[in-house]
């Protein structure tokens, strides 16, 4: 069966935009044939800087002709209806169509369409310009004297040819012929722009990867990986050293070169005096290289870089080396500056002192001048929410209820949380977060050391953002979970407060980010936290319980257990948590499953007749109880209900389960024995009552009801 092949070549395409544009290719090109009745075996994407590639094996070579047959009204309907049946069907002529009998509906047209199959290279020569001139970009541009015309074909940068064949593997392909804004499709291309400008003849795929590959192109972005790591790796190990590696950046420089050659380069040590993430994200930012460490070290980095070349130089790569050195060392400097700044007394101290004296700060410390500086200048968070100032106010009272709340015993807690809860906000307004925002807290954590404070101090400004995802790492250090647990509570609450909440996809604010963090702060550090003595609003607890559902779906647990220990006042998420974990494991036993079935019989049986409005009687008449089950199940729900109740008020519900459990034989054995529908009125009134007091013991556990299965 015939393969196409297909190529895009133009100037050099972004690199974070080179994968998912192949993959838009890709789609586009093999839905296309798919609507216009081709199949196919296989299809895959390549990407370059300077072109995308898509190989798509085993099409068939004609799609299959169409018949249909298209029903239309009676014989005898009105001229317009048989009009409008005619323009539809494609006839000129009511001739065309024939005519059918139905028993109960008479005679009726029915036009009979042929469409014919085509050829697949003139299916792909039509559907190839839509796509091309449609694409996707997420930005493009026109270029020559053809963009100054309307609706002229724009790409992301000028696009310069199109290689377009298609054929079996055993015969010669041919080239699909089409054209776009005066590019013509050929079987043309050309490989590295300097090592390679020459063109390049191709038939289909294997010969193109294999001429592109001697004309110094890796086609494949996967393997250009592959040789940018292993060789960084083989070059630092050649000197002693380690490469730190960055999946990220190793993407980037994926696509930025068709022919990765590795280079090493170095700047002056001094520069080592400045924290190993500010030379990393330095190095990484404005000149796209690796940076290296010692062998065994986890964070002492050397004064030597990987830098990824796209051509072989005569002379090794030294020049590169040195020029790319060069510019490394100029910003390092910068990074220096910032570095030394940030730990010097601000010019203006005098303006701080009513600011230090509302926070008592001390003011002979950089950090405390800087969070005096952030009040003066009474920075906004947000236009109703006040400055950061305030927000500092608000989080320091927050962290204050929650060291209360927690009950937390360790020493000197309260005065470390809050002076970590006056420093967290410290580094916005240093240099190195100015010129690295993601360095917010981590810089706090170096300044913070060095002026003198607590490790649990220091370790609670860096923290007080986490976690900001699924897979963040959780602080579950005391200091850092409490004033992390207040950035955040207070960022719900004061959002809330505004009406400013996550509407369908839209969450400017990341507050289903923050409620995610408050979740798991709360469960993987085992906190009991009754959130409604924090003045959380009902609807944002709400908001809670809907996270907290997606939080432990994700982890396994069951939706419908999840809604049978959940209420709309459960304000303690740990307690849920627990709950959840309770009845699952009660629930994975013959006694959980069986009682399960029961509770739901009982269910069953009291609506139906409180629907019909049966007399139920108000309580449970010892007396009138004569089968030997019913006594049983009396005795064993008086004493299940005692030791649930007992269980529940020490948050055991493990013990509540099982308790549960134990109904489980004196349940059975009264539905088996028990006619609960007796003649007698107050016998079955009493009996009502008996399984009505069955749904409010399992109730006071777990809501039986919305449990499947």
């Amino acid at each position: 069966m015939p393969d196409l092949l297909l190529e895009l070549r133009s100037e050099e395409i972004p690199a974070r935009m080179q994968r998912k544009a192949a993959g838009d290719l890709k789609k586009l090109v093999t839905d296309g044939l798919v609507d216009a009745g081709l199949t196919y075996e296989a299809a895959r994407e390549y990407w370059t800087p300077r072109r995308l590639t898509l190989d798509v094996r085993g099409i068939n070579a004609r799609s299959a002709d169409i018949r249909e047959e298209r029903k239309g009204p009676r014989t005898d309907a009105p001229e317009k209806a048989i009009a409008g049946f005619l323009r539809g069907a494609g006839l000129t002529s009511i001739d065309q169509a024939s005519v059918r009998t139905d028993p109960k509906k008479g005679d009726f047209y029915v036009a009979v369409m042929e469409k014919p199959g085509r050829n697949a290279e003139t299916i792909i020569a039509d559907i190839m310009p839509g796509i091309i001139k449609n694409f996707p970009w997420p930005k493009s541009m026109r270029w020559g004297a053809a963009s100054a015309q309307p609706g002229s074909l724009r790409w992301v940068r000028p696009l310069q040819s199109i290689l377009c064949t298609f054929g079996p593997e055993t015969e010669e392909p041919i080239v699909v012929a089409f054209e776009v804004d005066g590019l013509v499709s050929g079987n043309v291309t050309y490989g590295h722009r300097f090592h390679a400008p020459e063109a390049i003849t191709v038939r289909r795929f294997e010969d193109y990867a294999q001429k592109l590959e001697k004309a110094k192109v890796v086609l494949d972005a996967d393997r250009r990986r592959e040789i940018i790591l292993s060789d960084a790796r083989n070059l630092a190990f050649a000197q002693g050293l380690e490469l730190v590696e960055d999946d990220a950046l190793l993407e980037e420089v994926s696509g930025l070169v068709e022919w990765p050659v590795i280079l090493m380069g170095e700047f002056e040590k001094e520069f080592l005096a400045i924290p190993a993430e500010v030379i990393r994200l330095t190095i990484k930012e404005n000149q796209k290289c690796f940076v290296l460490r010692a062998a065994g070290q986890s964070d002492a980095l050397t004064n030597k870089f990987i830098v990824t070349a796209n051509i072989e130089a005569s002379d090794g790569g030294k020049v590169i080396a040195h020029g790319n050195g060069k510019v490394v060392r100029a910003r390092l400097s910068d990074a220096l500056h910032f570095w030394k700044t940030d730990q010097a007394d601000l010019p203006d101290l005098a303006t701080l002192a009513a600011s230090a004296a509302k926070f008592g700060l001390d003011l002979a410390k950089p950090l405390d001048q800087r969070i005096a500086k952030l009040d003066t200048l009474n920075v906004t968070f947000h236009a109703k929410l006040g400055s950061q100032g305030q927000r500092v106010e608000r989080i320091r009272a927050l962290a204050a209820n929650l060291v209360s709340l927690m009950g937390a015993q360790e020493p000197d807690l309260d005065s470390q949380v809050d002076r970590a809860v006056l420093l967290a906000k410290a580094d916005l307004t240093t240099e190195a977060v100015g010129e690295f925002p993601e360095l917010q807290g981590a810089m706090g954590r170096k300044y913070a050391l060095l002026q003198g404070e607590t490790p649990q101090v220091a370790a609670a400004i860096e923290e007080h953002y986490k976690p900001q995802g699924p897979s963040d790492d959780v602080p579950s250090q005391p200091v850092s979970v409490i004033v992390a647990l207040a950035d955040k509570l207070d960022t719900l609450i004061g959002f809330w407060a505004i009406d400013e909440k996550p509407t369908g996809s839209k969450d400017p604010y990341a507050l289903r980010r923050a409620a995610l963090g408050v979740i798991r702060l709360l469960l993987e550090n085992e906190i009991s936290l009754p959130l409604a003595k924090l003045d959380v609003p009902a609807d944002l607890l709400l908001f809670f319980h809907d996270r907290l559902k997606v939080y432990l779906r994700d982890k396994g647990a069951r939706h419908d257990l999840i809604d049978a220990v959940i209420s709309a006042d459960a304000d303690d998420l740990l307690m849920v948590l627990k709950r959840v974990e309770a009845l699952g494991g009660l629930l994975e036993s013959e006694d959980g499953k069986n009682l399960l079935a029961g509770t739901k019989r009982a269910a069953n049986i009291l609506a139906a007749e409180e629907k019909k409005g049966t007399e139920i009687a108000a309580m449970v008449d010892l007396a009138l109880l004569k089968e030997p089950a019913e006594i049983s199940l009396a005795t064993a729900i008086a004493l299940t209900e005692d030791a649930a109740t007992k269980a529940l008020v020490q948050n055991d519900f493990a013990t509540a389960m099982r308790a549960l459990g134990k109904l489980r034989q004196p349940v059975d054995s009264f539905f088996d024995d028990v006619l609960v529908n007796d003649p007698d009125d107050a016998t079955r009134a009493n009996r009502l009552a008996l399984l009505r007091r069955i749904r409010t013991v399992t109730q006071s556990v777990a809501d039986f009801s919305k449990i499947g299965g």
